[in-house]
């Protein structure tokens, strides 16, 4: 979600893949065109682009290296870059660190509203390990926040 929003504040024409039910929710985040990837497969839509931005990893991966224009370039989140020996995924993958200038920078497009958050599911801390895992089942779209509140004191 946030790289859609992102990447249209920057000018960027973006294509994105999301369920047939999410269509309208990620053309309004600003995609300029979104397909189904339950529909015709995106590499028959799509070629010559400049960055993909992948997110799932496995054969959504290795299906979308052909559509890379000359010179463009892969970024996934979601290859392990322990696995690859395709030299390619190596130079994809990459690891975020912390940074807290950036961090200030997204925190005031929230605040201005030029970019939006979207909560799915609010849990006690007593899941989070549950939610940092899978198992547990998200309900709609957008980020799974843990609550975490005040211990209480305990009464004198």
């Amino acid at each position: 979600m946030y790289a859609v929003q992102l990447a249209g504040m920057k000018g960027a024409q973006v294509i994105a893949t999301a369920s047939a039910k999410d269509l309208d929710f990620v053309y309004s985040l600003g995609a300029s065109r979104v397909i189904d990837y339950a529909g015709i497969p995106f590499e028959q839509l799509v070629s010559k682009v400049d960055v993909i931005f992948d997110t799932v990893g496995g054969e959504t991966l290795r299906r979308s290296w052909p559509l890379l224009a000359p010179g463009g370039r892969m970024v996934t989140i979601a290859a392990s870059s322990e696995q690859p020996d395709d030299e390619r995924i190596k130079e994809a993958f990459f690891i975020v660190e912390p940074d807290q200038q950036q961090l200030a920078e997204v925190g005031k497009l929230l605040e201005s509203g030029k970019i939006r958050a979207f909560v799915d599911t609010v849990i006690p801390l007593s899941q989070a390990p549950d939610a940092f895992t899978g198992k547990l089942m998200r309900q709609g779209r957008g980020k799974i926040v843990v609550e975490v509140l005040p211990e209480s004191t305990p009464p004198k």
